[in-house]
């Protein structure tokens, strides 16, 4: 298979990346396209130890960093980013290289490591760093959709440790709304299956009709929303959940979402 083949298919992510990281589509395909000659031109090669999307990341990392790492896009560039553009340029370099591997493109910490040349352990340090970071930043009001008491209370503590508000807790989808009536939340985190056999799903459904909100699904019934018949969820928890999933999920729901510098009225 040639090296185009071998590559096609991660293109258009390791793009999606580079403007990421450095704040600007042209200077990052600018460095995906150098890295793109070196491999054609046998000055790189991929590392045959790693897979093929691995090692490609690693060969652009070692191009950037080789070429001076230009991370911040000019003045007038910055003014016309998005939100989550000029969140990702306020954190610190190489915590936001592990964040984004992560968090944007799906790679586990080990591969993360290989990509940066770290450690798993630095590789962990530098997501924490950045998770904190965005913790901070993106502080808003939380409406917990849950009518099991102690899970209920599980998630609150989690929210609240990350600096977050918890406003309500709804165990129905009447309550749900109620209590968007009186508070509208920055973040929803929602069960499916509620207490009066009302559905946590057509709960969400009544509050983004009327609000753009942010919402995490956490739930013992994920096969409910994951039928390939309508929209299904990005963020998708199974109970039993992780802490650190949700935190995770959280921090990435807050950063991504078109509206999450605003805090709730």
């Amino acid at each position: 298979m040639s090296l185009l083949a071998r590559l096609a298919p991660h293109l258009p992510y390791v793009r999606r990346y580079a403007r990421a990281l450095t704040g600007d589509q042209t200077t990052g395909d600018h460095y995906v396209r150098v890295a793109l000659e070196a491999l054609a031109a046998g000055e790189r090669v991929l590392e045959s130890n790693l897979t093929p999307r691995v090692a490609l990341y690693h060969v652009f990392h070692a191009i950037w960093l080789s070429t001076g790492a230009q991370l911040e896009a000019p003045t007038d560039a910055a003014e016309g980013a998005d939100d989550a553009s000029r969140r990702l340029m306020r954190i610190a370099p190489r915590s936001r290289q592990a964040f984004l591997l992560t968090a944007l493109e799906g790679f586990t910490p080990s591969e993360a490591a290989q990509i940066l040349g770290a450690d798993f352990a630095e590789v962990e340090r530098l997501i924490g760093e950045a998770q904190a970071e965005i913790d901070a930043e993106l502080a808003t009001e939380v409406l917990i959709i849950e009518d099991e008491p102690v899970i209920a209370a599980d998630i609150e503590a989690l929210v609240t440790e990350l600096g977050h508000t918890v406003v309500d807790i709804a165990a129905t989808r009447t309550e749900a709304v109620d209590a968007i009536n009186r508070r509208t939340p920055g973040l929803v985190l929602a069960d499916i299956q509620l207490a009066d056999g009302s559905s946590g799903i057509d709960a969400v459904k009544d509050i983004l009709a009327r609000f753009d909100v942010p919402v995490i699904f956490i739930t013992a019934f994920p096969e409910r929303l994951l039928t390939g018949e309508r929209p299904e969820p990005t963020f998708l928890i199974t109970k039993p959940f992780q802490p650190e999933t949700v935190k995770a999920a959280i921090g990435q729901a807050l950063f991504f979402h078109p509206r999450n510098t605003r805090k709730a009225a």
